[in-house]
């Protein structure tokens, strides 16, 4: 059988069972396959160290990479037509200690959309998110970890602001995840002269209404995205934050001024995918059950807007000593409650929410520096 065919087989299997990774993992004696879906590694097969190598470097050749270059990390993405169906992938290639590249592929079926009503668990938050829609300038910030469904999150909200409000909406990326023609994207080529910084500049010059900006990753990113958000554009961002007020001291940290903190955050998301109760087995779904291959994952958000973001920035400044708002703790638990979410479930995040911001002491003294 062909490399091309084994590499079709592979893909088309995780399609099929949903899964949103692939892991190749180099071995002493073979290579691991591993799938995640629904959050959950799986093993799924072993290949000869010399079919290991040859998908590897098919997968590399496919999307533009060095398939002589196995020192470095390297990262691309590619679009392929798999069981008929478009789907992005995006790879990225790491040196392990056995001299062996190991490679991720993150898989992003083009098909799958949420609509904007699909997105929390809660209605009440997708009401709230609506109305944050509504400003005509204004930052708005989605954190969370990787896989965490920031960017499904942004496309919806978007893809409602284009058909529904019909304002013009421009995309910054890297890479550009679902391709849609309801809006126009804009992919990060640094080797072109697109980065961040310079396609944002770019996209203000072109009459945009709202401004999606991938990721802010660095401190002119985050001072032009202000700045943006200040001349009358509504921008939407992520960041890398363990709560949503953490959102705050890491704009500290790239140097944007408190003053226009104030003046631009508008809205605040902290986000997890957490696993639905099975209706017909309960907290652990059988192998066997006809849901369990199913993508059966909702949003649970934190948010903060409006007076509890006020707060917020208040106590970050000493001004007051206690707020109140709904944490992701308090909502998932809302959800066992409610008896959509299991224990198990609420278990396996207890630990990362529970723990003191990830707020570094360097924020903490811009901060001081500010007031």
């Amino acid at each position: 059988m062909s490399i091309e065919k084994i590499a079709d087989l592979l893909l088309g299997q995780a399609l099929k069972l949903h899964a949103s990774d692939v892991h190749i993992i180099p071995r002493e004696s073979d290579y691991h396959i591993q799938l995640r879906f629904n959050g959950r590694l799986a093993p799924y097969k072993e290949f000869s160290l010399e079919i290991g190598e040859r998908l590897i470097s098919h997968f590399k050749f496919i999307a533009s990479l060095d398939i002589s270059e196995r020192r470095k990390p390297q990262s691309g993405s590619f679009h392929l037509f798999i069981q008929k169906k478009k789907t992005s992938l995006r790879i990225s290639t790491l040196p392990t200690a056995l001299s062996k590249e190991s490679l991720v592929i993150r898989i992003l079926p083009q098909s799958q959309s949420v609509t904007i009503d699909e997105l929390s668990l809660f209605p009440t938050t997708t009401q709230k998110l609506k109305a944050l829609l509504m400003h005509s300038h204004g930052m708005i910030i989605f954190t969370g970890p990787t896989g965490s469904g920031k960017t499904t999150t942004m496309y919806s909200l978007v893809e409602h602001c284009s058909n529904q409000l019909k304002r013009n909406v421009i995309t910054l990326e890297d890479p550009v995840e679902q391709q849609t023609c309801s809006f126009l994207q804009v992919q990060v080529n640094e080797k072109a002269g697109i980065t961040y910084s310079t396609g944002l500049k770019a996209i203000l010059r072109h009459d945009p209404d709202i401004i999606i900006v991938g990721e802010i990753r660095d401190c002119e990113t985050a001072k032009i995205a202000i700045r943006a958000a200040l001349t009358g554009h509504l921008v939407l961002s992520t960041l890398h934050t363990r709560d949503a007020k953490g959102a705050i001291y890491r704009l500290l940290e790239f140097g944007v001024n408190w003053h226009d903190i104030e003046q631009t955050l508008i809205g605040v998301t902290a986000q997890r995918l957490v696993q639905l109760r099975c209706p017909y087995c309960g907290d652990f779904c059988s192998n066997y059950c006809s849901n369990y291959y199913k993508n059966s994952r909702t949003a649970v958000y934190e948010l903060l807007s409006g007076g509890a973001l006020s707060d917020v920035m208040k106590k970050a400044k000493g001004e007051i000593r206690t707020i109140r708002y709904k944490t992701l703790n308090e909502m998932i638990r809302k959800g066992i409650a409610l008896g959509y979410i299991s224990t198990t479930e609420y278990n396996r995040w207890i630990f990362e929410m529970e723990g003191e911001t990830n707020t570094s002491k360097n924020a903490r003294d811009l901060l001081e520096q500010s007031w």
